[in-house]
C-alpha cells in the first residue's frame, strides 16, 4: 500500500460537505493550509492552535504524531486504534507504511464529530445486520487476547473509529423496537446513533451497572450528560451505552477534546482544572462555564474517577459557530496508571479535597463554591442507593462505599 501524501479536510454538518483545507506529509513533516473560502466563513474549528490564516501551517507541538490536535481527535484511541492495526495486518499491510494522513484516511467520513477526510478509505457497511452483543463481546475479547478472529474487520467497521481504551462499538438503536444495526453515517428514520462499551480485562465484573449508577448520580448533581442506558445480551450479561452527543439524527456538530484544543498530551499531563476552567469561558464566554467546570471536578474528586484525563473532556461547535462544553461522559469509578487524578486541581491530584476546590473556584471567581461542592458530596453519599437501583453487585457496592466514605471527609 502506497502511504498517502495529500488529504482533503472537510467539515459536514448536514449532507453538504464544507472544504476546510489540505494536509500534505513531506519528509516526515506535516503541513496543512485552509481553505480560502473557509477563512472568509467565519468558522474557527480549533480557536487556539489552529487560528484560520492564508500561510501554510505545521504543528507546534509532536505529541500528535506529527498532526494538529483538532486532526488528531478524529483518530481511534487505545481500542479503536487496536483494531485498526490488527484490521491493516490481517490484509497484509505493514504498519511501517501507515503514516497519520494514511490513518485519517481509514477513519474517512466515519469519525466522532464532523471533520472528514478524502480520501475516505474507510470500508462500507451494510446497515441492516441486527447485532449479537454476546458475540461480539466474545471477539473483541479475542482481539484483545491478541488471537486471530473472524470478524476483526466488521468489528473495526462497528467500533474502529471510537476514542478510548475499553472495548466499544458505534451502532444505530431504535428506541421503540429496542433493535440494534450497525452504526453507519447515516442511519434509517427511528433509529438514533449509541456507543455501546464492554468490559476490558481490568474492569470490574459489572461495570456497565457502576457506570450507569454513576451516570445517575451525575445527573442528579446537575451535570450534563447524554442519554444512558443499559442493554442486556442473550445470556444476560449486561452492557453500558450511551447517545452520541456529537450526533442529531443524521446531522453532525464539530467535536474538540481538551487535549486536541490545548495541546496537552493526556498520557503524561500537567494540566489543571484551571486550565479547563479557562478554556471553557474563553469557547463559551459566559461566566457559567467556571461553576460547570467545578461541579465536574467536584463530582470527580468525590466519586474517584481519576481517569478524568484531557481526551474525556471535550468541547462541541454548531453549524454557526458557538462552542459549548459537551456532555460529560466516561464518569465511573477509576484510577489511573500512576495512582493520581490525571487533571490536578489547583495543583494537587494526589488526594484533592475541598480545600483544593475552593482555591480552584476562588481563582476564578465561582459564586457560591461551597454549595456545589455540597451538592456534590450530598449525592455521592447516597452511593449505595444508586447502585441499588442500578443493580451493583453487592461487592462492588460495598468496595467503592469504602473509597468514597473516606473521599468524603477530605
Amino acid at each position: 500500500m502506497e502511504p498517502i501524501e495529500q488529504l482533503d479536510v472537510y467539515l459536514r454538518f448536514t449532507d453538504t460537505s464544507i472544504p476546510v483545507g489540505q494536509m500534505v506529509i513531506d519528509n516526515g513533516t506535516i503541513f496543512f493550509k485552509y481553505d480560502t473560502d473557509f477563512i472568509n466563513s467565519g468558522l474557527d474549528i480549533s480557536p487556539f492552535k489552529l487560528k484560520p490564516t492564508d500561510a501554510i501551517l505545521t504543528p507546534e507541538t509532536s505529541i500528535f504524531d506529527g498532526l494538529f490536535g483538532v486532526f488528531s481527535d478524529s483518530l481511534p484511541d487505545g481500542w479503536g486504534r487496536l483494531l485498526l492495526d490488527r484490521t491493516l495486518s490481517s490484509k497484509g499491510i505493514s504498519l511501517n507504511q501507515i503514516t497519520p494522513l494514511n490513518r485519517l484516511a481509514y477513519v474517512g467520513s466515519s469519525g466522532m464529530g464532523a471533520l472528514t477526510y478524502k480520501p475516505n478509505l474507510s470500508s462500507d457497511v451494510q446497515a441492516d445486520i441486527l447485532l449479537e452483543l454476546d458475540e461480539i463481546s466474545k471477539e473483541m475479547n479475542k482481539v484483545l487476547a491478541g488471537t486471530p478472529s473472524d470478524v476483526i474487520e466488521e468489528l473495526y467497521n462497528l467500533g474502529g473509529s471510537s476514542g478510548g481504551a475499553r472495548p466499544k462499538i458505534l451502532v444505530g438503536y431504535h428506541k421503540e423496537t429496542n433493535h440494534l444495526i450497525h452504526g453507519t453515517s447515516e442511519l434509517p428514520e427511528g433509529y438514533e446513533h449509541w456507543i455501546i462499551k464492554f468490559p476490558s480485562s481490568t474492569d470490574l465484573p459489572d461495570i456497565a451497572q457502576i457506570e450507569y449508577a454513576y451516570y445517575k448520580m451525575a445527573l442528579a448533581v446537575g451535570i450534563e450528560m447524554s442519554e444512558c442506558k443499559l442493554f442486556e445480551g442473550p445470556s444476560g450479561k449486561t452492557y453500558f451505552a450511551t447517545k452520541r452527543f456529537d450526533r442529531i439524527h443524521n446531522d453532525r456538530l464539530h467535536l474538540h477534546s481538551a487535549s486536541g484544543l490545548l495541546n496537552d498530551n493526556f498520557r503524561y499531563s500537567n494540566l489543571d482544572y484551571g486550565n479547563v476552567m479557562d478554556c471553557a469561558f474563553r469557547l463559551e464566554n459566559h461566566v457559567a462555564a467556571y461553576s460547570k467546570i467545578l461541579r465536574l471536578a467536584a463530582f470527580n474528586v468525590y466519586s474517584h474517577n481519576r481517569d478524568d484525563h484531557s481526551k474525556n473532556i471535550s468541547f462541541l461547535m454548531n453549524a454557526i459557530g458557538a462552542w459549548k462544553l459537551a456532555p460529560a461522559y466516561d464518569l465511573t469509578f477509576s484510577n489511573s496508571s500512576h495512582g493520581m487524578h490525571s487533571t490536578m486541581i489547583a495543583g494537587e491530584s494526589k488526594s484533592p479535597g475541598q480545600q483544593h476546590l475552593l482555591e480552584l473556584a476562588n481563582t476564578f471567581g465561582v459564586k457560591n463554591p461551597k454549595t456545589i461542592i455540597e451538592e456534590v458530596k450530598t449525592v455521592i453519599a447516597e452511593w449505595k442507593v444508586y447502585a441499588k437501583d442500578s443493580y451493583v453487585s453487592a461487592d462492588s457496592k460495598k468496595l467503592i462505599a469504602k473509597t468514597l466514605m473516606e473521599i468524603g471527609k477530605r
